[in-house]
């Protein structure tokens, strides 16, 4: 019998985690906070107005550790990078708020998106309702739905539950089975993840490869292994204009400065 990735342990993890969360705050309790967290900012609409500008939309992600490369940045503080992303230019944030396997926490989202005027993704391996209602309840814009863990039936399940509490919804693949189940729901966005999450191993080829099979009316996100200009460059060539990008912002001492560099070159960085 193989080994469980890493990818299964943390879903293994996710389901006690939720059973755990589930007992300390109620359902009820839940739907109330969910309710008066405020109006959601417009993830899709945010990132749809950028790409038809040709413009690149840049989900920035807040990110302290990951399994594979540990702890990313050791002075991590998300109220000043969120505030650094938005002056550095991007469209939207995205922040981990898994505990255990990327150091993350639901008070991370918060601080963010107090600190800015970003759309914000939640950042998390979705499997229960339970955790899209928290997601409105701790502000969140957007949550993120990995096609491999998930069935039909339940991605059908958590995105009813999403568009009921005015979230959008970002599903990711990384292959093309994966694709052609995603593109059976009616969602704006989908995100083709470069990564497995299997391995661990990044392929730029991911996103371009399966690039042809996206319809012109679905917003493509490409995301992970984007690190350099010459990347950007690859994607924008392709007509990708939509990145979700973390470690590369995480590792620079001003992220925002480093989002510029490599995504807005030709500004001036009041």
């Amino acid at each position: 019998m193989s080994m469980p990735t890493v990818l299964e342990n943390i879903v293994l993890r996710k389901t006690q985690e939720v059973i755990e969360r589930k007992a300390k705050v109620s359902l009820s309790d839940l739907e109330y906070r969910a309710h008066h967290a405020g109006q959601p900012r417009g993830f899709a609409e945010a990132i749809r107005a950028k790409v038809e500008a040709e413009e690149a939309a840049v989900i920035a992600e807040i990110k302290k550790a990951s399994p594979s490369k540990g702890v990313l940045r050791e002075d991590f503080v998300p109220a000043n990078i969120a505030a650094s992303y938005e002056q550095g230019g991007a469209t939207c944030l995205s922040v981990l708020t898994d505990i255990d396997f990327f150091q993350g926490s639901d008070e991370y989202l918060k601080e963010a998106r107090s600190a800015c005027a970003l759309p914000v993704l939640r950042k998390d391996f979705m499997i229960d309702p339970y955790q899209v209602i928290e997601a409105r309840a701790i502000g969140a814009d957007c949550i993120l739905l990995i096609a491999s863990i998930l069935s039909d039936t339940q991605m059908e399940e958590l995105i009813a539950v999403a568009k009921d509490h005015h979230l959008d919804v970002l599903v990711e693949v990384h292959d093309e089975a994966e694709l052609l189940r995603a593109l059976n729901f009616d969602l704006p966005l989908l995100g083709i993840n470069n990564r497995n999450l299997h391995t661990f191993e990044v392929r730029l080829e991911t996103t371009l490869d399966l690039l042809p099979l996206v319809p012109r009316d679905r917003i493509l996100v490409t995301e992970s292994g984007i690190l350099n200009r010459a990347d950007v460059e690859l994607m924008e060539i392709s007509d990708v204009h939509a990145f979700l990008v973390g470690e590369a912002f995480m590792k620079a001492a001003d992220p925002g400065q480093e989002l510029q560099r490599l995504f807005f070159p030709q500004r001036n960085r009041a």
